[in-house]
């Protein structure tokens, strides 16, 4: 079963953005299913740190869109994507010391990171950007 399911509140309206966060979406759910409570730290940190470099890249795509736009709450948004970031960081970190592996606490803590931004700030990215049409 998937980590985290495509739904079509996920959908911002900017296509190329839209197209990233299913194939990261895809991406987590790939890894996560990957990764069995036997599988090693370094097999975790470095399926971590991919996705990491994804994320970051869609981020800077993203972020770009919004300057591009000239969206009101940029800096807000921005600084979210810098703060999940981060949190990836540090699930690598915990991930790095075995007795603090916990696959079924990384699953969480990855749907909820990416379900919680969606419900948020994309959320608003997507009603300001009905209100611009």
């Amino acid at each position: 079963m998937s980590l985290i399911a495509w739904r079509d509140e996920f959908t911002i309206g900017l296509p190329d953005v839209d197209h990233e966060h299913r194939e990261l979406i895809a991406m987590i759910n790939a890894v996560h299913e990957s990764l069995g409570p036997v599988s090693g730290a370094e097999k975790v940190v470095a399926a971590l740190g991919e996705i990491h470099a994804r994320i970051a890249a869609h981020f800077a795509l993203e972020e770009r869109e919004m300057r591009k736009l000239d969206y009101i709450s940029v800096t807000e948004h921005k600084d979210d994507h810098e703060r999940l970031l981060d949190d990836i960081l540090d699930i690598m970190d915990a991930v790095e010391s075995p007795k603090d592996y916990d696959p079924e606490a990384l699953g969480r803590r990855l749907s909820k990171w990416f379900t919680e931004h969606f419900r948020t700030h994309d959320a608003r990215l997507h009603h300001w950007l009905v209100g611009q049409r």
